[in-house]
């Protein structure tokens, strides 16, 4: 009688380890239920990490039980983990992915800023205190220059310092930082520059050869120079197409009716009555650029509701906001951006709406408090992209990648404390982290404009 329960022990033994091999072998081959759902491609690393650990731990039971099924399960695991990294995409594969420039995302870059070592002087960081119009307002506020490079006229503080645009390494970390979008560059004339900088035509050449090094684009923020009007836009507008037209990284823009034209954004538009803007805008206008090899796309700065009508009657073909600042104009106003959109579309116009990461210029401007919009750790950018598609925009503007006089960069900031003296910064994230909300909702959209094609 012992001898039998003995044996049937056994037996019974033997079978439980037979069983328990079989779903142990059966659950390593179950399907991968995870995606790669993680906008910036993170998420398959834990995964991967806690398929791992789970393995190992089935591998450790099974030393216990039985060696050749050990073996067995062993040569399963390799062979798993085999499959699963062979099904990674490669590193640089992804890096090359996550950063394909969207070309419908034009972010506002600046090129004005200089420093002793390339200029000779600073220049733009020094930028005055403005004083308030109101000269009662005014005295009640400190007057004179920022004095870099402890003291630079932001309020946030660039992680590569107070930086000449003329250096060429940093145009080129310029470039890499903005792998998620096209350049719309501040230009001025040759010769020509705003009353706190130096002329920067000349750099246009090397900026181009960088962002054509990155995939990237280039169209031009044309600013309100001195005595412009439709014949000196109509020469600027030649100079630069016949000057940079057939550079690979001139930025050109595919139409509804398939031509592909140049893009200009003009700051500050409204200055000019419709009159003399039709002159080169419309087909009859005496200094008319349509028709000719010089045509392209004209948005004009929206500010104020009626502008929309200036606009539509100067010919133009579009309109952006530019200002980060929600509420700060009617243009700028999320809420008005439906609205603005379709009478856009109902004139046959491009609505280009323009987001922000935030906005302030106390540095420049210190009794302008009242516009400041905080960043809120990021959401304040998302809450604007959002608001951006729900209009289902063509393009998308982004001021800016390094207004920092004004605070609207997405550029990298670091935590600096210079005496009395305590910068702004982006914690508790990284210095990238604008940059990185500009890749996730560059795939978003593009992921949404499928949709709004379909």
């Amino acid at each position: 009688m012992a001898r039998f329960r003995r044996r049937t022990c056994i037996i019974l033994l033997l079978f439980i380890l037979f069983i328990c091999s079989i779903m142990m072998a059966l659950k390593t081959l179950r399907p991968d239920r995870a995606g790669f759902g993680d906008p910036f491609g993170l998420g398959l690393l834990p995964e991967l990490q806690q398929r791992t650990e789970l393995l190992e731990s089935k591998r450790s039971s099974l030393n216990r039980v039985q060696g050749e099924t050990v073996t067995q399960i062993s040569n399963m695991h390799a062979a798993v983990v085999n499959t699963m990294k062979a099904s990674m995409p490669p590193a640089n594969k992804l890096e090359g992915e996550l950063s394909s420039p969207n070309y419908n995302f034009h972010i506002f870059y600046y090129s004005w800023f200089g420093n002793p070592q390339f200029d000779g002087k600073y220049i733009h960081w020094n930028h005055p205190l403005l004083p308030h119009w109101d000269p009662k307002i005014a005295n009640n506020y400190p007057k004179g220059r920022h004095n870099p490079p402890e003291d630079i006229a932001a309020n946030f503080y660039p992680e590569l310092g107070s930086y000449s645009s003329k250096d060429t390494s940093v145009i080129e970390a310029h470039m890499k930082q903005m792998l998620s979008a096209s350049i719309a560059l501040s230009w001025y004339p040759p010769g020509m520059a705003d009353e706190n900088g130096e002329p920067t035509d000349d750099l246009v050449p090397i900026i181009l050869d960088y962002a054509s090094k990155y995939n990237l684009k280039v169209t031009f923020h044309i600013e309100p120079y001195k005595d412009r009007d439709d014949r000196s836009m109509y020469h600027n507008v030649k100079y630069i197409i016949d000057k940079y037209g057939a550079h690979p990284a001139f930025y050109r823009h595919k139409t509804s009716t398939g031509r592909s034209l140049p893009m200009f954004y003009v700051y500050d538009s409204y200055v000019t009555i419709p009159e003399i803007w039709a002159n080169l805008l419309t087909v009859s206008g005496s200094q008319t650029i349509r028709n000719t090899p010089y045509d392209a796309l004209f948005i004009a700065l929206l500010v104020e509701e009626r502008h929309k009508h200036d606009i539509h009657r100067s010919g133009f073909d579009g309109m952006y906001t530019y200002f980060a600042t929600n509420g700060f104009s009617y243009g700028s106003s999320h809420h008005n951006w439906a609205s603005l959109k379709a009478f856009c579309d109902s004139n046959n116009l491009m609505f280009i709406p323009s987001v922000g990461p935030g906005y302030i210029d106390t540095s420049i401007r210190p009794w302008n408090n009242h516009n400041t919009r905080n960043r809120v750790n990021g959401k304040y950018y998302e809450t604007a992209f959002n608001a951006a598609l729900l209009v289902r925009p063509e393009i998308i503007s982004i001021t800016s990648f390094n207004e920092w006089h004004e605070g609207t960069q997405i550029e990298k900031a670091v935590p600096k404390k210079t005496g009395q003296i305590v910068y702004l910064d982006y914690k508790p994230h990284k210095p990238n982290v604008y940059l990185e909300l500009t890749q996730k909702w560059s795939e978003k959209y593009r992921k949404e404009k499928e949709q709004w094609l379909m």
